[in-house]
C-alpha cells in the first residue's frame, strides 16, 4: 500500500463543507437530512478503514471521501425538489463535477494529489457498478464509500418516513405490490437497478437489496448489529400479497446474513 504524502486539515474541510451548504436552507429537513447523513457516512468511512486495518493516512482519505460525497444533493434539491436520481440527476456525478470541474475541491483540502481518486470515489459512489478500469487502489477506497453510504442509507429509511424519502403517500406506499422484476433480482443476490422499480414497495426492496453489495466484512457485521435491516424488512402492507412478499424477502435475507456472519467468523 503506497504511502500518502499529502496531509487532510479536518477541521478546513468541514468548514468548507460548513459554507457550502450554508448557502441553504438548513431548515429543510431535506438539506439536515443530507447534513446529518454525510457526517455518518464520515464516521462509518473511518470505522471501516481502521477495522479493516487501513494505515492513519489512508483513514484520513476515507473520511474525507465521506465528506464529499453527497455535495451535489443539495443543488440537486435546489434545482429539482428532489432527490430521486430518476427524476432529475445523477447526484454523485452532478456533485464529483461540482468538486473537480468547479474547483470546489480546492476549499476543501489545498494538495490536488490525490484528487483523481476522491473524484473517482465521489463519481461512483452511487453507481450500480464500480467501473472496471479503476485500479485496486481506486477500487478500495470506491468500496469503503460506497460500503458507508449503504450502511446509513438503512438507518435513514428508519429514522425518516418512507414517504418522505420516496415522495409519495401513505395510501400509495401502503397499497402496492413488489414487482415481479424487483423480487427476481432481490433473489439472484445482488442490487436492483432502478429502470426495474415501479412501485413505492420496489423502492423499499432496493434499498435492502443493498446489503447484498457490501465488500468489507466490517460493514456487514455493522449492518448486522444496528439492526435497521431487520426494520426496514419489516414493512407493513395493508395488502395481504405484499406482506407476503416481504415475509420472504426477510427469510432470505436472514439467511443470507447468516451466511455472511458464518463467513466472517470462521476468518477471525
Amino acid at each position: 500500500m503506497r504511502r500518502i504524502r499529502m496531509k487532510i486539515d479536518r477541521q478546513r474541510a468541514i468548514r468548507a463543507f460548513q459554507e457550502y451548504t450554508s448557502r441553504y436552507d438548513v431548515a429543510d429537513e431535506k438539506v439536515k437530512l443530507k447534513i446529518d447523513h454525510t457526517y455518518r457516512v464520515c464516521s462509518l468511512c473511518q470505522q471501516i478503514a481502521v477495522q479493516s486495518g487501513l494505515g492513519e493516512d489512508e483513514t484520513e482519505l476515507a473520511w474525507l471521501c465521506g465528506l464529499l460525497h453527497d455535495v451535489g444533493r443539495f443543488e440537486q434539491l435546489r434545482r429539482y425538489g428532489t432527490f430521486n436520481d430518476a427524476q432529475s440527476i445523477d447526484h454523485a456525478e452532478f456533485g464529483a463535477d461540482i468538486l473537480f470541474r468547479e474547483g470546489k475541491i480546492r476549499d476543501y483540502i489545498a494538495d490536488d494529489s490525490e484528487d483523481e481518486l476522491l473524484e473517482k470515489a465521489v463519481r461512483c459512489h452511487s453507481a450500480y457498478r464500480v467501473p472496471v478500469q479503476y485500479t485496486t487502489r481506486e477500487k478500495r477506497f470506491a468500496d469503503l464509500l460506497r460500503d458507508a453510504d449503504k450502511i446509513d442509507i438503512l438507518k435513514v429509511n428508519i429514522i425518516v418516513p418512507i414517504e418522505e424519502i420516496y415522495n409519495v403517500s401513505t395510501y400509495d406506499l401502503r397499497h402496492c405490490q413488489v414487482t415481479e422484476a424487483v423480487m427476481q433480482a432481490f433473489y439472484e443476490e445482488h442490487a436492483v437497478l432502478r429502470s426495474l422499480k415501479k412501485t413505492p414497495v420496489d423502492n423499499v426492496v432496493g434499498h435492502i437489496s443493498l446489503v447484498y453489495e457490501l465488500v468489507y466484512p466490517i460493514s456487514c457485521r455493522l449492518v448486522y448489529e444496528q439492526g435497521y435491516l431487520d426494520k426496514l424488512m419489516d414493512f407493513q402492507s395493508e395488502l395481504p400479497e405484499t406482506n407476503a412478499q416481504f415475509a420472504k424477502i426477510q427469510e432470505k435475507m436472514t439467511a443470507y446474513m447468516e451466511r455472511k456472519m458464518a463467513q466472517i467468523r470462521n476468518q477471525l
